[in-house]
């Protein structure tokens, strides 16, 4: 999708085109920290950049799988 495409999208629907450039965003975000966490090897220790990582996760899921369904119940 070319940017004037996403720009007409976020005219239309702002708060859809947020969540939804945020969820890929988050997605590349994770994808990148775990990459460089495996590149430092095994954690040791608390390991606290894992459980930052995971906490992350963990917090992006129950967005989609909770929040965004109890939202859009709300809306009917």
């Amino acid at each position: 999708m070319a940017f004037a495409g996403i720009v007409a999208q976020f005219r239309a629907h702002p708060v859809a085109t947020v969540l939804e450039l945020g969820s890929v965003l988050v997605c590349c975000l994770l994808f990148a920290g775990t990459f460089v966490l495996l590149s430092t090897g095994v954690p040791t220790g608390r390991g606290d950049p894992w459980l930052v990582l995971i906490g992350l996760g963990v917090a992006f899921v129950l967005f989609w799988t909770a929040l965004v369904p109890l939202y859009e119940r709300t809306l009917e």
